[in-house]
């Protein structure tokens, strides 16, 4: 690398994955794993997260690198908390993070390309398969809603240690003006005079029916906030749920919404939606005005999608989708607009 101090956000594309690759290499050092084990890049979005092999204890595992300024280690404490106190409480299977050498569950470690140390967690490897969305996910999709009824469940009786402290999704934080936390749904690829006028409207209406919603406590609380497939193992009749990065304060039905990120268009979709709320419904009731706004949650998701495609052009997932994810977001709106406009 030839990039100097604080230098990161001037390199290329392909130099940041190189540094990022050399800071995960040498942060292995961090944790007594002995061997001499390897890095592989598995997923860069929010944060790098490798796969881990040839450790000298013969286990593997995954190291997740946080994105700079997007977590507090604060932040990232409560989240291991939530996780870890789920797969101790029996609710659902979650990644098991690693104490480094110095007894800390999270490490830092600086890069010379870097401003600033990068917070970093080591979990143990959870076997599973990611399902795709041409699987058939019925059954799957139903196993999640029951597991996710868990979850909320757990939220809402869960003592949260002290100083506990994660983002809140609401209408603001999501699709608002004032610093939404990804970015500014108007900032999406391709966005023109005609698409931002109907989003707009689109908008404007999930602000009207969330503000009728209401966030009181039985609607608003400890969520996942990401339960896309990505984040998702299938492992046998088990669903095990990962990556707790994004894990907030936001709608219990956000979580309807998130299994189908960026297939909210797919025809399979209404039957998946259907699963889950059978699923769900057979730990936990759901009242029929609440299953009545999961399009809602869905439409919100998918603008709030649009707006972080747009602010993280530079990752493999948004370049993936791009251009052709907001122009088929025109549809939904229109859809969604003649439905409870």
């Amino acid at each position: 690398m030839t990039a100097g101090p604080a230098d990161f956000d001037r390199l290329s594309h392909d130099e940041q994955l190189a540094a990022l690759q050399e800071l995960a290499q040498g942060a292995l050092s961090l944790w007594d794993i002995g061997g001499a084990p390897k890095v592989r890049l598995l997923n860069l979005s929010e944060n790098a997260t490798y796969a881990v092999d040839g450790a000298g204890d013969g286990r593997r595992y995954a190291l997740r690198i946080h994105r700079d300024g997007y977590h507090s280690r604060e932040a990232i404490g409560s989240e291991l908390a939530w996780a870890m106190a789920l797969r101790r409480d029996g609710v659902v299977i979650t990644p098991n993070p690693l104490p480094g050498r110095n007894g800390s569950l999270i490490q830092d470690m600086a890069h010379a390309s870097m401003a600033r140390a990068r917070h970093m967690v080591l979990f143990d490897w959870e076997t599973g398969v990611e399902p795709g969305i041409g699987d058939d996910l019925i059954g799957p999709f139903e196993t999640l809603g029951a597991v996710t009824a868990r979850m909320h469940a757990h939220a809402r009786t869960w003592p949260r240690p002290p100083g506990f402290t994660r983002l809140t999704w609401d209408f603001q934080t999501s699709l608002g003006e004032d610093a939404p936390h990804w970015g500014r749904w108007r900032d999406g690829m391709g966005m023109d005079a005609g698409k931002e006028a109907l989003f707009r409207r689109t908008v404007d209406l999930i602000g009207r029916r969330l503000a009728d919603y209401g966030q009181g406590p039985g609607r608003f609380g400890l969520i996942h906030c990401d339960l896309r497939l990505a984040n998702l193992l299938i492992d046998g009749p088990e669903v095990k749920v990962i990556d707790f990065d994004d894990m907030g304060f936001g709608w219990f039905l956000y979580d309807a919404a998130t299994p189908v990120s960026f297939y909210e268009h797919e025809p399979q979709v209404p039957a998946l939606i259907a699963a889950w709320v059978r699923g769900y419904r057979s730990v936990a009731p759901l009242a029929a005005e609440d299953e009545a706004e999961i399009p809602t949650f869905v439409m919100l998701r998918r603008l709030l999608l649009v707006a972080w495609i747009g602010s993280h052009a530079e990752t493999d997932l948004a370049q993936s989708m791009g251009v052709a994810y907001t122009e088929g977001t025109v549809a939904l709106c229109e859809a969604y607009l003649k439905r409870f406009g």
